[in-house]
């Protein structure tokens, strides 16, 4: 009978079972209530928690090193284990495991070679505990992985969390989160991309690491969309790929649109990548790369609608290491409602940085502002285009700042001037397009204003 009974399952499953084709089964002398009680297989849309039976034939399943298929319909569970090697497949579009109390729902911990493909997975906002995990799906210390062509939708915390998970996730659709879209923490080499995320609470793609160090994720070729900073913060929520404490992290061909604050955020992210991104409508700084860094390439962005373009920043608390070029900036505008921080610079760079071939167009501020107060080390600017700015380039007047660079840009339409030294935003002085500076560490030559 137990072999018959396994087979009978393995076989509901691939034949897809339609909706309430249950089995009818003898109704047990004496029993008033039977008809009440949970089928014992697997029906597609009932009524009835699930999550024994579908965890039986999930265990099974892993047992064989064999694929689970899921058919059509509504499954209504708590939490499932995911064992090693388990691979569930649902009907693309068509196979939804609803939450019916708090999740995970899918829950894995020293689970290598786990694969989920076409399963929806809809939280309905029931609380997640948070002791077992962070997400509806939540991953922990686990090697190829592979989360394809998955819909994640209406958890309270994370959509799908990783912590110290290696493997790919691609192809998945996250919305309606309380927190982040995808989170991942202390990576083993993990792979983001052409994933869509929209209307999360505080971030889009995080990626953390516990303490500063080596990380390598790729985030590539995602969609991410209207990003909220509920949690509130001054830069730790509302951003669309926030990288905190991972080196050697790309960043590249992502189109990232209305965050509150930032596009992308590198914190203490040393040799991070942002190329090729296109970012329209953000709060706050577009592209960002702040404190303990060394190492930022920040190239061939396309950056519309910003309180600033590119900010790279924290030489106090060790940023430093800079390129940025090739990108174009434009429509920024300043935060009016801030006490102190308005912005609305082009880039802004401060330690041993290039700053080369980028094209800024409508900067409120500042086309490209190089330095805080003391705080700026060699720095070059060249071949830029600003237009339209209140001041094209403005250097820092600081006497105990570094050495600097200006040479070969076109500055045109320059309210205040087309290369001014400031104190803080403030211009004064001459401009130094037109008067050499007397400072020997200030070389300014061959720019054009006009």
């Amino acid at each position: 009978m137990h072999q018959d009974r396994r087979r009978f399952l393995g076989a509901a499953l691939a034949l897809s079972l339609s909706a309430g084709t249950a089995p009818a089964k003898p109704r047990p002398t004496g029993s008033s209530n039977s008809a009440a009680r949970p089928p014992e297989t697997l029906v597609p849309n009932s009524d009835h928690d699930q999550t024994a039976i579908l965890q039986q034939v999930l265990d099974e399943a892993a047992s064989r090193k064999q694929p689970l298929a899921l058919p059509p319909g509504r499954f209504r569970i708590r939490s499932l284990t995911l064992r090693p090697g388990t691979r569930l497949v649902g009907s693309h579009g068509l196979t939804v495991l609803a939450a019916v109390g708090g999740g995970p729902l899918l829950f894995a911990e020293d689970a290598p070679d786990l694969l989920l493909e076409g399963i929806i997975l809809d939280g309905g906002g029931f609380p997640i505990d948070d002791v077992r995990g962070l997400g509806l799906i939540s991953l922990k210390r686990s090697h190829s992985v592979q989360l394809r062509n998955i819909a994640v939708r209406a958890s309270a915390l994370n959509g799908i969390a990783l912590d110290q998970c290696g493997g790919r996730i691609s192809g998945c659709t996250v919305t309606d989160l309380g927190r982040a879209g995808i989170f991942s923490n202390d990576a083993t080499g993990l792979d983001i991309s052409g994933n869509t995320i929209t209307d999360t609470s505080n971030n889009g793609i995080q990626v953390w690491r516990s303490q500063q160090g080596e990380d390598g994720t790729t985030i590539t070729s995602n969609r991410i969309e209207r990003i909220a900073a509920h949690a509130g913060g001054t830069g730790q929520n509302g951003n669309g790929i926030n990288v905190y404490r991972a080196g050697n992290v790309l960043v590249t061909g992502n189109r990232i649109a209305d965050c509150a604050y930032t596009a992308i955020r590198g914190n203490a992210a040393s040799n991070i990548q942002m190329v090729a991104n296109n970012c329209q409508r953000l709060g706050e700084v577009a592209l960002y790369a702040e404190f303990g860094f060394q190492g930022a390439l920040i190239a061939n962005n396309v950056i519309d609608t910003a309180a600033t373009g590119i900010s790279v920043t924290n030489f106090n608390e060790g940023g430093r290491l800079a390129v940025v070029q090739g990108n174009l900036i434009r429509n920024l505008f300043r935060r009016e409602h801030e006490p102190e921080d308005k912005r609305g610079d082009g880039i802004a760079v401060e330690a041993d940085a290039v700053v080369a071939g980028n094209t800024i167009e409508g900067a409120p501020t500042t086309g490209i502002l190089i330095g805080w107060g003391r705080h700026m080390r060699e720095v070059t600017a060249t071949g830029n285009l600003v237009r339209h700015a209140r001041v094209g380039i403005g250097v820092t007047g600081d006497i105990s700042a570094g050495a600097v660079m200006i040479t070969g840009n076109m500055i045109s339409g320059a309210k205040d001037g087309a290369i001014r030294a400031l104190r803080g935003i403030v211009p004064y002085g001459p401009d130094l397009s037109l008067t050499r500076p007397e400072s020997a560490r200030v070389i300014i030559e061959r720019n054009m204003g006009v």
